[in-house]
């Protein structure tokens, strides 16, 4: 008799068959089929578990926080270290610092802010200007000379102190990116603090006047 005859398929075996081709048809369907309105709720730690990033865990605030003073330091690095002998006059120089600090702040800082946010619109708050549009563009080039213009002042009150302490010929402190950037996002947060506490008072004041 001959031994390469086919062998039978039996039922059990037919049916797991079929459902295994029926289940992955399915699963195919429901992922292309996905949207927010289908999809199950997944735990915000399930979720952390997936990000990718270094081991190192920090708050969100010190996450801002460094993420403002390493650009503020960078452009000072680059800019006005950089460009100081090429732009002699201190005014003409700071009037490029300004811009390219605004330039950055739109560009860089904002997006990374934004993007490196666990919701959307959670780190809004450590920014000016968190709309996205052309005209933040010139207001955080203008924001940004504010800011120099105040951290400018404070390096010279400082100066001026150490000065009166050490006397004539002692140490003056000297421009630096990390120090200029600790310096220059420290008025930011300041300013930002102030436009959320006035912003809070004018959301009171308008519902004391709606209860009235």
């Amino acid at each position: 008799m001959a031994r390469d005859k086919k062998r039978r398929v039996t039922p059990e075996e037919n049916k797991t068959t079929a459902d295994y081709y029926k289940l992955h048809t399915r699963a195919v369907s429901d992922l292309v089929d996905a949207d927010e309105s289908n999809s199950p709720e997944v735990p915000q730690e399930e979720l952390d578990k997936y990000r990718s990033g270094p081991k190192l865990r920090l708050s969100d605030w010190a996450k801002a926080i460094l993420i403002k003073i390493w650009f503020a330091g960078s452009v000072c690095f680059f800019i006005f270290w950089g460009l100081s002998a090429y732009i002699p006059a201190r005014l003409d120089l700071l009037l490029v610092f300004a811009i390219a600090l605004g330039i950055v702040t739109d560009i860089l800082t904002n997006n990374i802010l934004r993007y490196y946010a666990k919701t959307p619109g959670a780190n809004d708050r450590w920014m000016m200007f968190p709309q996205k549009r052309y005209l933040t563009f010139v207001f955080n080039i203008l924001y940004a000379a504010v800011l120099l213009i105040c951290t400018d002042f404070f390096y010279t009150m400082l100066n001026l102190a150490i000065y009166g302490v050490t006397g004539e010929g002692g140490y003056t402190l000297g421009v630096g990116p990390i120090l200029f950037g600790v310096f220059y996002t420290a008025f930011d947060l300041l300013f930002i603090t102030m436009k959320r506490i006035l912003r809070d008072i004018l959301a009171d004041a308008k519902q004391n006047a709606k209860r009235h």
